[in-house]
């Protein structure tokens, strides 16, 4: 560290650089793995950086030069968080947007270039900054332009998608495999109540067919 310092690497004529530089790593991390986790940081530290960088151009150094910068990185920052929630900057006010990997299951998006079991590419709905990822599919190979939903968000690195087409497939043939259940169920409870039914007037007839006999002998001992 002394080494650095005596370097003049560390120092309030260096910092406004080391804040851009740092901002600009942050804004990258944040196209790269999407979601705003690191975006608002970024915006601060590039806005504190250029701040400084112009301070230092009008003479201005040292001591008050750092406090400047620190002051410069809270507008900067409060400003982009303001921007961000108010401003809706990622688009879809009002909607949920991603905030890491895993609430990548289930997005929709659209394939960019023919995805297969190795590798393509897909633009989802709502991917944050950068909405073109890395994908490949579970099997088969996927058009371009079909719309695909993320089964499997992979670490945010490569997702894993299916074409809708086949996810609706599967749901067609679980809501017909429902139908069916309940249909044949309802065919079940009909013949039972049907033979429920058959067996009460068979008793019914039983009885009407003992009685008779009664009756007869009745009117005969009158007689």
């Amino acid at each position: 560290m002394d080494v650095l310092l005596q370097a003049d690497l560390f120092g309030p004529e260096t910092l406004p650089l080391l804040l851009l530089t740092a901002g600009l790593l942050l804004s990258m991390a944040e196209a790269l793995a999407p979601g705003a986790n690191f975006i608002v940081v970024g915006i601060a530290l590039i806005g504190a950086g250029l701040a400084g960088v112009v301070l230092a151009t009008l003479g201005v150094a040292g001591t008050l030069l750092t406090l400047l910068m620190a002051v410069f990185t809270l507008l900067f920052g409060a400003a982009a968080f303001y921007g961000y929630h108010e401003f809706d900057l990622y688009g879809g006010k009002g909607q949920q947007q991603t905030s890491d990997s895993d609430s990548l299951k289930g997005q929709m998006g659209t394939v960019t270039e023919r995805v297969t079991t190795s590798g393509g590419q897909v633009k989802l709905r709502g991917g944050g900054f950068n909405p073109f990822y890395s994908a490949r599919s579970i099997e088969g190979t996927i058009e371009e332009g079909e719309e695909v939903m993320v089964v499997d968000p992979g670490g945010g690195n490569v997702v894993t998608v299916e074409s809708l087409s086949y996810v609706e497939d599967d749901i067609d043939r679980e809501l017909a495999a429902d139908r069916a259940r309940k249909e044949a169920e309802a065919a079940a409870d009909d013949g039972g109540k049907r033979e429920r039914a058959a067996d009460d007037d068979a008793g019914e007839q039983e009885a009407a067919d003992n009685a008779e006999p009664h009756l007869e002998t009745e009117r005969n001992d009158r007689d």
